[in-house]
């Protein structure tokens, strides 16, 4: 995207509290409920670790897993990185039937689509979403635009915000 002047513009900013995102993580627990009960739940690391704690406290689930996927260098999407993936007694024979994956975001669905062959019939969530990745999660809570970079309170310090008009 850029502006008239051809000089690139800056992705929309959507900065998260953690009084936010504890309640559209507790949003997506509710929804869930209506979806289980799940045998098991497997976080996508480390963005979905505190959604995760969030909803399995909420649906109690007590058998949590890890799926460790590297993509980010700060705010661009690299290449992907499979540190750990889902142990095998937690796939299971059945592709992952019963079991809920949890993450923060959906972005641009490549993590998404990694992680669903892994677990082909597992129950996909996340509390963001945006359009390229929407279609790959069963259930979300938000949507922003695929233009908007989400600022999650594990990432921000409270600093000055200025305005948006760039005026002042």
């Amino acid at each position: 995207m850029t502006s008239p002047t051809h000089q690139p513009l800056p992705p929309k900013a959507f900065p998260v509290s953690w009084d936010q995102f504890h309640r559209d993580a507790r949003a997506l627990a509710w929804r869930l409920h209506e979806a289980g009960p799940f045998r098991a739940m497997v976080c996508i690391t480390r963005g979905g670790l505190v959604a995760a704690a969030i909803v399995a406290r909420e649906l109690e689930i007590r058998l949590v897993e890890t799926v460790c996927i590297s993509s980010y260098e700060h705010q661009q999407q690299g290449d992907f990185d499979v540190l750990k993936r889902v142990a095998k007694d937690v796939v299971g024979t059945d592709e992952g039937q019963g079991v809920l994956i949890v993450d923060d975001l959906v972005d641009t669905g490549k993590t998404a689509k990694l992680v669903r062959e892994m677990l082909p019939k597992a129950h996909f969530a996340t509390v963001y979403a945006k359009p390229m990745g929407r279609p790959l999660v069963d259930t979300f809570i938000t949507e922003v635009s695929q233009d908007t970079w989400i600022f999650f309170p594990w990432d921000t310090g409270l600093a000055f915000q200025p305005p948006i008009s760039g005026a002042g």
